[in-house]
């Protein structure tokens, strides 16, 4: 009988210790200096997401504003040849901390429930030049590798990579971006 009272305690205690804990989010950058980050980011990659079903071709810019929010354009170019647009604005989650940010975008949901509809936008890598950047969320259901140019240089993509599977996300589920040639 003790025994078994021991042995539930001991699970009752790990149950506890394990409450409440999910898997470790993975680490972003000290800091984005928003200045520099802003402009044009081509998408190079992105894990599957639902509201870019349809995109061949991304690019995000982005411009400070007064306040210290990003301003938002993402665009999308559609395998029919159709340019698709959203508008938002990007804050930081903490304020001051500039890693990690909240983005919300100008549409029907965002208007019908304002404090839900926000996505989490964690800023995972960025080179010392801000020409490339690797995003994700912390959940790892979202990636995206982006870069100034829309054209692919392969040891920058293998070092996002290998900093996408580092932080611990699936590189082997990556929607690459079509080549101009590849619309038609």
């Amino acid at each position: 009988m003790r025994g078994l009272s021991s042995l539930m305690m001991v699970a009752l205690l790990a149950g506890c210790a394990n409450s409440g804990t999910g898997p470790v989010p993975p680490r972003t950058v000290d800091a984005v200096d928003l200045q520099r980050y802003q402009g044009t980011w081509y998408e190079w990659a992105r894990l599957p997401m639902f509201f870019q079903r349809n995109c061949a071709q991304s690019e995000a810019h982005y411009a400070l504003q007064d306040d210290g929010s990003l301003a938002v354009v993402n665009r999308c170019l559609t395998r029919e040849g159709e340019w698709q647009q959203a508008e938002g604005v990007a804050v930081p989650q903490v304020t001051g901390e500039t890693d990690k940010l909240w983005v919300r975008f100008d549409n029907w949901f965002s208007r019908l429930l304002p404090g839900v509809a926000k996505g989490e936008y964690w800023v995972l890598y960025l080179d010392d030049d801000y020409q490339s950047a690797l995003v994700g969320h912390p959940d790892r259901d979202f990636l995206w590798l982006l870069a100034r140019s829309p054209r692919v240089e392969p040891a920058q993509r293998d070092r996002l990579l290998q900093v996408a599977r580092d932080r611990g996300y699936d590189t082997g589920a990556l929607i690459w971006r079509a080549a101009d040639g590849e619309l038609d």
